[in-house]
């Protein structure tokens, strides 16, 4: 759990509208959270912004990936005469000059080189830009030492976010009507004499690993029946993993024809392997998974950057566990997997 820091004036000065919205004591744990966030694409710059502006104590950004032309897409924070440059290096100036009052770093180099005492020093770590197999490493650490976990990416007009908060403990407001009449008078007029009354209630919420919730056997007679209700946004995503899994990269603009082949024939063979029908995932929404798009990394980036927010806070109901942005339907979806 984040402790609290104190805040100084000039602090209260520069949160005061922050702390009008989500209280002293949140804006105190926030100034006492360290925060890792890996990969400096679109998604990342997003989360690094929101959660610098709200004030973190530290923040530090860990990359391998240089500054490429397809770039321009979506990350705004490496200016575009920093072609060739380590992205976290390029981003650090913009980032600092977001916020003067927080500590942010940059690190030029793959996630993969950091053991788990490296991840252990923060109180969240946000991966993006990972593969299937470095998210859970990255997970299984963070869920050992109790360091909150988020994951989340951008493919085109598809982005997800998952988060594994282990054990959360958080207050949410609860408002119930409660008579206001007194007890002399007559029941019928009491009874409608009715008055808000808002309470803060504590409750506890777990939560699974990503291992865990990718794992699911969706031929279980439990889940196959939820299939039919559910977004194909969860299943795109195995698919999308399964891409970046095989040819070590996202679908590529400048190789839209075969990457798209690519895509139609893992779709096939991994909806095939979760004994869930290929046509959950229509061929419509294949087709828009290329490029890191902008306006799709400010809504998970937003979105991201709030439920930390709140998790670090202790605030209100964290989503639990997956948050899609449909490109068919224009929408957001939460999905529970897992459980």
């Amino acid at each position: 759990m984040v402790e609290q820091a104190q805040i100084t004036e000039d602090e209260a000065k520069l949160y005061d509208r922050q702390i009008r919205l989500w209280g002293l004591d949140a804006q105190k744990r926030l100034r006492a959270s360290r925060v890792l966030v890996i990969g400096m694409g679109g998604l990342g710059c997003e989360v690094t912004k929101n959660l610098v502006l709200a004030g973190v104590k530290e923040l530090r950004m860990v990359d391998g990936a240089v500054v490429r032309e397809e770039d321009a897409t979506s990350q705004f924070l490496a200016p575009r005469d920093k072609l060739g440059a380590n992205r976290a290096e390029a981003s650090l100036p913009r980032v600092q000059q977001l916020n003067p009052m927080v500590e942010v770093t940059a690190e030029p180099v793959h996630s993969a080189t950091k053991d788990a005492e490296f991840f252990k020093k923060f109180d969240v770590v946000v991966a993006t830009t990972c593969s299937q197999e470095e998210l859970v490493r990255i997970n299984s650490i963070c869920r050992a030492a109790k360091v909150m976990f988020w994951a989340g990416d951008v493919f085109g007009f598809f982005g997800f976010s998952f988060m594994d908060l282990v054990s959360h403990e958080f207050v949410e407001e609860v408002t119930t009507q409660v008579q206001s009449g007194s007890e002399g008078e007559p029941a019928a007029k009491r009874s409608k004499t009715m008055e808000s009354e808002t309470k803060s209630v504590k409750k506890e919420m777990a939560f699974v690993s990503l291992a865990e919730s990718l794992k699911v056997d969706w031929s279980s007679e439990l889940y196959a029946k939820r299939v039919r209700r559910m977004d194909p946004s969860f299943f795109l995503l195995h698919v999308l993993l399964a891409f970046r899994t095989e040819v070590g990269h996202n679908p590529r603009p400048g190789s839209r024809a075969a990457d798209l082949a690519k895509l139609l024939k893992l779709r096939d063979s991994t909806l095939t392997k979760l004994a869930v029908p290929t046509t959950k995932v229509p061929d419509a929404m294949m087709e828009l998974l290329f490029a890191e798009l902008a306006p799709v990394a400010a809504i998970v980036g937003g979105i991201l950057g709030q439920e930390v927010i709140k998790a670090i806070s202790n605030k209100d109901a964290p989503h639990n566990n997956y948050f899609f942005y449909n490109p068919l339907e224009s929408c957001g979806v939460v999905e529970t997997i897992g459980y």
